[in-house]
């Protein structure tokens, strides 16, 4: 069956999930669909082909996958809405934080596939790293979802009491390392660079790191043995971040994340 799909709720997060697939060419354009209460904040999309509309329950009748990504105070009512649309052939996903999959079941009251989804803003350029729990174990129609995202970056299937730990290891966790990448860019400029080569120099090295961790599946710090020689550069600026709190500061500021979304603030 070739898919179309619905985005319902196209800000920020929905918006990038479109913009991965109008890169990825998995899906024709017209079988694309961007729900928002005001269309004319998403008219881009409709120049590019993607069909737009602020109807929920359109959206979900003519579309096989329902992608919800709405905020959280408005899922309930989102869900309420749409339930009735919400077939027996259709797969249902949610970004929403703070509602597991059984709170989402009891809300549709409907036995169909469901799915939480936790990617992060490099959707848009297929390089998210999405986390996908499921209802059912044993669903056949999670090679579909997990296809799906890992045409737009890598997906791994977890329980859904881990949820919450991915919202904040993935989806906060790209803004922890973007921050890290503005100070060594702030750093730069102290030392020479002016911002653009300082900004490029710091990004393209992160990504550098991030490769070698992905592909040689190397621990951190193996990589990180190879470039601290004794009485070195290396070792003297890892040792200051340390004293100033480099690793506990970014470990607290995970775990501090986490307890907020543990307490559904």
């Amino acid at each position: 069956m070739k898919n179309k799909i619905a985005i319902i709720g196209a800000g920020n997060l929905g918006k990038s999930i479109a913009d991965g697939l109008l890169v990825s060419g998995i899906v024709n354009v017209s079988d694309i669909i961007l729900t928002r209460r005001n269309t004319n904040n998403i008219q881009e999309y409709a120049e590019k082909g993607v069909r737009i509309t602020s109807d929920n329950v359109l959206a979900t009748k003519e579309s096989n996958i329902i992608l919800v990504c709405v905020e959280p105070h408005q899922f309930s009512d989102v869900l309420t809405e749409i339930k009735t649309a919400l077939t027996a052939d259709k797969i249902l996903i949610s970004t929403v934080t703070g509602y597991n999959l059984n709170s989402i079941s009891k809300i549709i009251k409907q036995d169909i596939s469901i799915y939480r989804a936790m990617p992060n803003t490099a959707i848009s350029i297929r390089e998210s790293m999405t986390c996908i729990s499921s209802k059912k174990e044993k669903d056949t129609k999670t090679n579909t979802v997990q296809n799906l995202f890992n045409q737009l970056g890598k997906s791994v299937l977890i329980n859904d009491e881990l949820m919450g730990s991915a919202t904040v290891l993935a989806a906060s966790g790209i803004a922890f390392a973007l921050r890290y990448i503005r100070a060594s860019m702030q750093a730069g400029i102290e030392i020479g660079f002016n911002s653009e080569l300082a900004q490029l120099i710091a990004a393209q090295t992160v990504k550098g790191a991030s490769s070698l961790v992905l592909q040689e599946k190397s621990h951190p710090e193996s990589e990180v043995d190879k470039v601290t020689t004794p009485l070195g550069i290396t070792i003297t600026g890892l040792n200051k971040m340390e004293y100033n709190g480099f690793s506990s500061s970014i470990i607290q500021g995970v775990l501090g994340s986490f307890e907020k979304i543990k307490k559904g603030k």
